[in-house]
């Protein structure tokens, strides 16, 4: 059975995102929760941030995606090339066309 092009890949990619974007928002809680004085709520953000992590790592495998170091270094070159040429640049002209100048700025800036 073909995973690529299932229902199924499309299901791991959106379990990984979902689990991704978790992962960090739970971080920057626990940064909040940290700064506000709050470490218990701090430590049990960061302790399901790192159960996230452990999720999406498990879609992320399944998805063939982690293979060996020479594999994971172009694999991440590509991506941050592709971030600093492409999306953000397109992100920028979208947000500057819709009149967030802010928002194009920083989007430049990441670039």
């Amino acid at each position: 059975m073909e995973l690529k092009g299932s229902k199924t890949e499309k299901n791991l990619w959106e379990a990984f995102a979902g689990e991704s974007q978790a992962r960090n928002k739970y971080t920057y809680f626990a940064s909040v929760a940290k700064k506000e004085g709050y470490q218990q709520i701090s430590a049990i953000f960061e302790e399901t941030a790192n159960n996230e992590k452990e999720h999406a790592k498990l879609w992320f495998k399944a998805l063939g995606e982690l293979g060996a170091t020479a594999e994971n270094l172009l694999h991440a070159a590509e991506g941050e090339n592709y971030e600093w040429t492409d999306m953000y640049a397109r992100f920028a002209d979208e947000a500057e066309e819709e009149g967030f100048t802010a928002l194009a700025a920083q989007f430049r800036m990441v670039a």
